[in-house]
């Protein structure tokens, strides 16, 4: 069984195979959920996929000592690889305060283009809190926590749908910033930058119409963390994020300390058809990803496993992307489906520990404390603490066949080493920094 605790705040990639489901532990109660992709084949006893709403139903904070809160659920787009199992979501225990989505599938529904049933279980739920909304501003409310949406984005066919209704409150568009999560006020802990979908594209293929975002997890100490999400953008409009952030004055919106490879590790992300018909390799997309990555940069594949060679009509994850993203970094891609081992792969976990930004974890570290925690009456569903790792980064880069590894890791290792095993912890046990 694939399983992790989730940490008190951080980012957590599922192996779910070749498809994104990302967890994003705000802190002090407050988890988002980026896309999800939870198959039956997680229920398996020899399962190499997680069974995501399984753990989440384990692991979320349950404010009111009784439901599983999920504070917000963000859909990149609706491709089956990104809301498989949103309906059994919908149907478990979980609360999901707000939804965040995109008006791409208003258009589908009013061309009647095919979509997959959990792609129409999430435009219904969506429907249902337009309306929800509606009906609380008519009666001059707030709506509340399990009926909250976020429409992010702009259609030029907006008017012919019901969500053209919503006060501009409940919009946000690219180059806007989000700061306040399920009705809460996260600006110390929390900012979302849109980059993406662009107006300009909203008629095009789906993928082009991806929900892009750089998230900034901060620390009490304001250390910062940055995640890159780029969905299933392809080089033209990755480029063009790139290109008008530093055009705004906004080049600080396009750093990351991780980045989820656009599509799966898919090389349409830097090889582009060129004038002579022939694919070729976008250098200029690489350095900007160089450019604004920080020193410790590592790139994540939420994929099956690399295969030992690509060939045509293969789908992601790309050897040829692989490659290109560990040509810009000082570490190897990290692919969800192969870590630490293809055999047993575990979940890609980073915690945000103040003055270190986000560190890699080992989750058998995650784990053994929540087993403390449940034995001192804590409870599973207490998020585990990280300051006190007993599995150095070098250490577990060596066991997982990483390379060693450099900067704040190697300081990290150092300081773990020179206090000894009864350091105290540098993080709170819980919900996140207070």
């Amino acid at each position: 069984m694939v399983e992790t605790e989730l940490p008190g705040q951080g980012v957590v990639f599922w192996p779910v195979g070749t498809g994104d489901s990302t967890t994003i532990v705000v802190g002090d109660n407050l988890v988002m959920q980026v896309d999800l992709r939870d198959m039956k084949a997680a229920d398996e006893d020899d399962a190499v996929v997680a069974a995501v709403i399984d753990r989440l139903e384990e692991t979320l904070p349950r404010p009111d000592e009784t439901t599983p809160y999920l504070a917000v659920f963000a859909l990149t787009h609706a491709d089956s690889d990104h809301c498989c199992g949103f309906g059994d979501l919908l149907e478990s225990s979980i609360l999901i305060g707000e939804i965040w989505a995109t008006p791409r599938l208003w258009r589908e529904l009013s061309e009647d283009k095919p979509m997959c049933e959990d792609a129409q279980r999430f435009q219904d739920e969506v429907e249902r809190r337009v309306d929800a909304t509606l009906k609380a501003v008519k009666d001059g409310k707030e709506p509340a926590s399990g009926n909250r949406v976020r429409i992010i984005g702009y259609d030029e066919d907006r008017e012919l749908h019901s969500y053209a209704e919503l006060p501009d409150e409940y919009f946000t568009f690219p180059g806007d910033v989000i700061t306040k999560i399920d009705g809460q006020d996260v600006e110390d802990r929390f900012e979302a930058f849109v980059h993406a979908p662009f107006k300009d594209h909203c008629a095009g293929d789906r993928n082009d119409t991806s929900l892009a975002l750089q998230v900034q997890l901060k620390a009490s100490d304001g250390t910062v963390g940055r995640l890159l999400f780029l969905g299933d953008l392809a080089y033209p409009i990755i480029k063009m994020i790139f290109e008008n952030s530093e055009a705004a004055g906004n080049a600080d919106r396009v750093e990351w300390d991780v980045l989820l490879s656009p599509h799966h590790c898919s090389k349409k992300a830097m090889y582009a058809e060129g004038e002579d018909g022939e694919e070729e390799l976008k250098q200029d997309l690489l350095d900007l990803l160089q450019e604004h990555a920080s020193p410790d940069a590592r790139v994540i594949a939420s994929s099956l496993p690399f295969r030992e060679k690509d060939e045509k009509g293969n789908n992601p994850p790309h050897l040829l992307a692989r490659d290109a993203y560990a040509s810009i970094t000082d570490y190897e891609v990290l692919c969800t489906g192969e870590y630490p081992s293809k055999k047993e792969p575990r979940p890609v976990v980073f915690a945000l520990e103040p003055g270190l930004g986000l560190e890699l974890v080992d989750v058998a570290d995650l784990e053994n404390k929540a087993r403390m925690l449940e034995a001192a009456g804590g409870g599973r569903r207490l998020l585990a603490a990280l300051g006190a790792s007993r599995y150095p980064a070098a250490a577990f880069a060596a066991g997982a066949g990483l390379p060693h590894p450099r900067g704040t890791d190697v300081a990290r290792a150092g300081v773990q080493q020179a206090r000894g095993d009864k350091a105290e912890p540098a993080v709170q046990i819980g919900f996140g920094a207070a």
